[in-house]
């Protein structure tokens, strides 16, 4: 049986991921910093509720401690932040969407890793986003282009480069990012165009994957994402 951690599930992408996951048969720990919410959710899908707070060093490891065993790890826990004009800025205006998108899955990860290495197929799936490719914010024909939001894109951007750096130092796990691509939940007031279903099929795909799948890669549901 396969044993899944995802932060930040108990609603959103992060609830739809868990809910198919467990679906497809993997043992789900679903991650909530609120012990009532995650608890409600987890009994909603058959899941086991954990709490984990990603900006705190013993919230993390208490709910690593309580786990029998650890497969995939998907690192979903994630703020918009600011939206403020660029000029607007001020480094104290980013430190919290930093906290807990960057810094987040570096410290769950951290506590992660003695599990993931007894594992026989360890999988970590960092959900990113396509605001964070250098690539598509400077390509005049990609929708992504016509954003400045400076605060989420850059922690996406880092989130994606600390992938590729995982990826290289754990060859024997499969470490990869995923944008979900703009999918309607409460984390853009619902203005997403796909479903809950559709932002969460890269996500699932990518947890179960086989020892012989990518990593080090930056994927949505059509496929390859640029950097």
């Amino acid at each position: 049986m396969t044993t899944t951690l995802i932060t930040g599930a108990n609603k959103g992408l992060g609830f739809e991921t868990a809910k198919q996951l467990v679906a497809a048969g993997h043992t789900v720990y679903l991650g909530s910093r609120d012990a009532g919410r995650g608890a409600e959710a987890a009994a909603r899908i058959g899941a086991t509720p954990v709490v984990i707070d990603v900006t705190d060093d013993a919230s993390v490891a208490a709910a690593f401690a309580s786990l029998p065993a650890l497969d995939v790890l998907i690192n979903n826990a994630g703020i918009p932040g600011p939206l403020s004009a660029a000029g607007e800025i001020a480094p104290d205006d980013m430190r919290e969407v930093y906290e807990i998108n960057v810094f987040g899955p570096v410290r769950v990860l951290h506590a992660a890793l003695p599990l993931l290495e007894k594992s026989g197929a360890a999988v970590v799936v960092n959900v990113s986003s396509g605001l964070g490719s250098n690539t598509l914010a400077t390509d005049p024909e990609s929708i992504a282009s016509t954003f400045i939001p400076l605060v989420y894109a850059s922690a996406k951007a880092a989130l994606n480069m600390l992938t590729v750096q995982y990826a290289k130092a754990y060859p024997g796990m499969r470490i990869n990012c995923v944008d979900p691509g703009f999918t309607a939940t409460d984390f853009n007031n619902h203005r997403g165009t796909q479903t809950v279903e559709e932002g969460a099929e890269a996500i699932v795909a990518m947890a179960q994957l086989t020892a012989d799948g990518p990593t080090g890669a930056f994927v949505d549901r059509a496929g390859t994402v640029p950097w």
